[in-house]
């Protein structure tokens, strides 16, 4: 579970409740609106004290609000699996290779990194998942993942024509790609960056590689506490 998003969820379920603006429970907590919106988010972290301020603002204890988050994620961790197909997620990792997919997302873990990652094996996948169509045909258009980490040699499509086909259409043009390499003198790199996208990392991917492409992507890190890593990951497609 992701504590900030998880509360930043019931923030805001409680204030549309009371028919408040982000505005209007910021002067009532006595914070910044700012700082409201990135809670609101998940990606602020939190004190006890904005925590508590909060609370007396939505007129509920701080029990009765810890209560509210622990119950949105038992109902996120039941629902899992249904997210990971027709929900949200931050990052859609586009990989064939099992090891690559497994190094990749043991790295993250092991910077407790609790982003959402969906993982597509081919370049066929990947495009049924990002124009919601095929077996996710469910998915909500209006959600794209933050980024995608596409490798160049795929299986059914190859990794620029997956690239090309993202470019080529508005609803996804947007997407920040960052193409992965074995090799930095790959001529394919080249022609990648040409149709867009918008860096490249040469694998095994790690959390330290994919970090210094993101200043790029609009990227936000959701990042774990260490005595709750053991319970993320548990929903992601290996």
């Amino acid at each position: 579970m992701d504590l900030k998003k998880e509360f930043g969820s019931v923030i805001k379920a409680k204030r549309n409740q009371l028919g408040l603006s982000q505005e209007a429970l910021a002067e009532r907590a006595d914070l910044h609106r700012t700082y409201v919106t990135d809670i609101e988010r998940g990606t602020r972290n939190l004190t006890l004290e904005s925590i508590s301020k909060l609370a007396r603002a939505l007129g509920v204890t701080l029990s009765e609000l810890f209560r509210s988050v622990d119950a949105a994620g038992a109902e996120t961790a039941d629902t899992a699996s249904a997210t990971e197909v027709t929900g949200a997620v931050d990052l859609l990792l586009v990989e064939d290779s099992s090891k690559d997919v497994e190094l990749t997302l043991e790295g993250f873990k092991r910077a407790k990194m609790t982003n959402r990652v969906h993982v597509a094996r081919d370049g066929a996948e990947a495009l049924d998942f990002l124009f919601c169509q095929g077996k996710y045909r469910n998915r909500i258009t209006e959600l794209p993942p933050s980024a995608v980490l596409l490798d160049l040699n795929l299986p059914k499509l190859d990794g620029l024509e997956v690239l090309r086909r993202i470019k080529a259409e508005e609803r996804t043009r947007g997407i920040k790609v960052v193409v992965l390499s074995s090799s930095r003198r790959d001529d394919h790199i080249r022609e990648a960056m040409r149709l867009g996208a918008a860096g490249y990392i040469v694998k095994p991917v790690d959390f330290q590689n994919f970090s210094e492409v993101t200043p790029k992507l609009d990227f936000w890190w959701t990042l774990l506490r260490p005595n709750l890593v053991s319970e993320t990951y548990a929903g992601q497609n290996h």
